[in-house]
């Protein structure tokens, strides 16, 4: 009876130590649960066009993951798409890693020179490479802008599925591409080269649609991820579905100039910049809107309104995937962050094309897409809003893609922690760049950058501590970043920056700004801080010479100033200038 007993009581006290075992490993394996990692990028949206950074269009999910964040206000990136692009994968310089230069733009002097590749070379790992080897499920889908070759493409860079548009741009619907020797244009699915495109192709709801496969095909097997949506909206050529072009008719009758300043009044009161703050010089040869006629006003308001269609949809469809992650129970744990890969564009090549006929570019586009006022927006239209707009974009900033005014380079930036505890807070102390965004992914996922094997160290700085709330900004005030193309320089330190660049857009000398007191980059403070002037053009040569800084003998900016009216020697708002100035002139002439 006693044996029988003890036995029964053996059994219940080893069944209860496997429970607690059991019990004690689970909590162990939650403890050690690695986080999702979640990377948004908008192509080509301004600094203030979300409704979360000041804009007026319409983006409530955008809006809700800012609520649910926070909101960066001195977030830097390349002012383009590949240079970002490939600093985001690597956390290095784009001069080191084979952006050095767009493929699409080198200078004479930067051809077959090591760093100006026009790819993502393979000296260095990707973070999608590391975080696989560590255990991670590794996605993307998108645009990829880094190399179309076999060993270039994302599944060569560490990415376990992906579907990706391997050009720069192009059709939202198409295989039509943003140039002749572009088009077709290049699509991938894994290894495989498309022919076709998927039914019902759109790209916004596509690249949308494959994120959320891919993730939803591994969600049970226990194994962390890493996503990169890399959205094409809203580069142009700008097109939408049609239900979407109706929303914002008569939406910016009044004009960039009042929507400019309406947009700093709502960045004021929400306290993403000081209610000093003084708006960005106009670009002088664009004309008051005041100054148009009304049937000009309608119709090149148009433009705006496509514009805004393109971004709302991407929206709506960011809005999917985080209704996706939420239902699904794997919000909680992943790092969301969101960003635009540079400043808003003001070519319109649709436009420009029109003034050389002759030539095989025009004869290109004219058979290739469709134009005219009633068209755009529509597939296969080519449409773009131009310098007018795009400055509307980048409020309050100076500048725009291409340049490395605040304008270029200076992106709005949402990152979601899980567990969150300052939600809806907005960080204005903060001096991060897209590096950044590589080894912070190492830290949190528990990765040391000393057990990767390459010949080049992240140059990124961590935002764990941040992001934990330890501190406020992973940099210090002796910590600059740099930044070139095309020519066009600047060099970041704390609240101070200098910029060069070239004329007409620049001065084609250096400029020094507060841009703490001065975000818009109008009060030159060179010849009154000569001291601060040399200390940052020490910076910048300590940069280039580091980072291997080809400064190119051809540049874009070559033969601007001819195509352009003269720029006013001091900016006056209230003075006639640029294409009105000088229509006043001929005309009295």
């Amino acid at each position: 009876m006693k044996t029988n007993q003890f036995k029964s009581q053996t059994i219940l006290l080893l069944v209860l130590a496997l429970f607690l075992l059991g019990a004690r490993s689970n909590a162990q394996q939650k403890t050690e649960e690695k986080p999702n990692f979640l990377v948004i990028v908008a192509d080509d949206m301004g600094f203030s066009d979300m409704g979360a950074f000041g804009g007026e269009i319409s983006t409530p999910n955008l809006d809700k993951m800012a609520e649910e964040g926070t909101r960066y206000t001195n977030y830097y990136v390349a002012p383009t798409c590949s240079p970002t692009r490939s600093m985001l994968m690597t956390g290095i310089d784009n001069h080191l890693v084979g952006l050095g230069n767009m493929y699409e733009y080198p200078a004479p002097n930067q051809l077959n020179e090591k760093g100006y590749e026009g790819y993502l070379t393979n000296d260095v790992p990707t973070v999608a490479e590391i975080l696989k080897e560590n255990g991670y499920h590794t996605y993307m889908a998108g645009k990829w802008h880094l190399g179309k070759d076999k060993e270039h493409i994302p599944a060569a860079q560490g990415f376990e599925r992906s579907f990706s548009m391997l050009s720069g741009s192009g059709s939202y619907f198409s295989f039509n591409g943003p140039d002749e020797d572009a088009t077709p244009n290049h699509f991938v699915e894994g290894e495989t080269y498309l022919n076709e495109l998927p039914k019902n192709y759109y790209a916004t709801t596509t690249f949308t649609n494959k994120i959320i496969s891919y993730i939803d095909d591994n969600k049970e097997d226990g194994k962390p991820f890493f996503a990169y949506l890399a959205h094409q909206a809203p580069h142009d050529p700008l097109m939408a579905p049609d239900k979407y072009l109706r929303k914002y008719k008569g939406f910016f009758d009044k004009g960039w100039d009042v929507l400019r300043d309406d947009r700093l009044e709502n960045m004021v009161k929400m306290g993403i910049l000081s209610e000093k703050t003084e708006m960005g010089e106009r670009l002088w040869y664009v004309p008051g809107f005041d100054k148009l006629k009304p049937a000009s006003q309608v119709v090149t308001a148009r433009k705006m309104e496509v514009y805004a269609a393109v971004l709302d949809y991407m929206d709506m469809e960011i809005g999917r995937l985080m209704d996706y992650l939420e239902k699904n129970d794997l919000k909680k744990n992943t790092y969301i962050v969101f960003f635009s890969d540079n400043g808003p564009d003001v070519n319109d090549k649709a436009s420009t094309y029109k003034k050389y006929p002759a030539t095989a570019a025009a004869n290109w586009m004219a058979k290739t897409y469709i134009h005219g006022f009633q068209n755009w927006g529509r597939a296969e239209s080519f449409t773009a809003y131009g310098p007018s707009w795009a400055q509307v974009s980048t409020a309050p900033f100076y500048g725009f893609k291409y340049t490395t005014y605040d304008g270029g380079i200076r992106s709005p930036l949402i990152v979601i922690s899980p567990n969150q505890k300052n939600k809806g807070s907005i960080n204005t102390e903060a001096i991060l760049h897209v590096k950044d965004i590589a080894p912070t992914f190492l830290e949190l996922a528990g990765v040391s950058q000393s057990d990767i094997n390459t010949s080049i160290k992240m140059q990124g700085k961590s935002w764990a501590d941040m992001l934990h709330q330890s501190v406020k900004s992973p940099r210090t005030e002796n910590d600059y970043l740099g930044t070139e193309l095309w020519n066009a320089k600047s060099i970041r330190k704390g609240d101070w920056k200098i910029v060069n660049v070239p004329t007409p857009i620049g001065t084609g000398e250096w400029q020094l700004f507060n841009v703490k007191n001065d975000p818009g980059e109008r009060f030159d403070l060179a010849l009154e801080n000569p001291e601060k002037l040399s200390e940052l053009k020490a910076d910048w040569d300590e940069y280039k010479m580091e980072n291997n800084v080809i400064i190119p003998n051809r540049t874009t900016y070559d033969g601007m100033e001819d195509k352009l009216p003269p720029r006013p020697p001091v900016y006056a708002p209230d003075f006639g200038r640029g294409s009105e100035l000088i229509e006043d002139i001929n005309t009295k002439q």
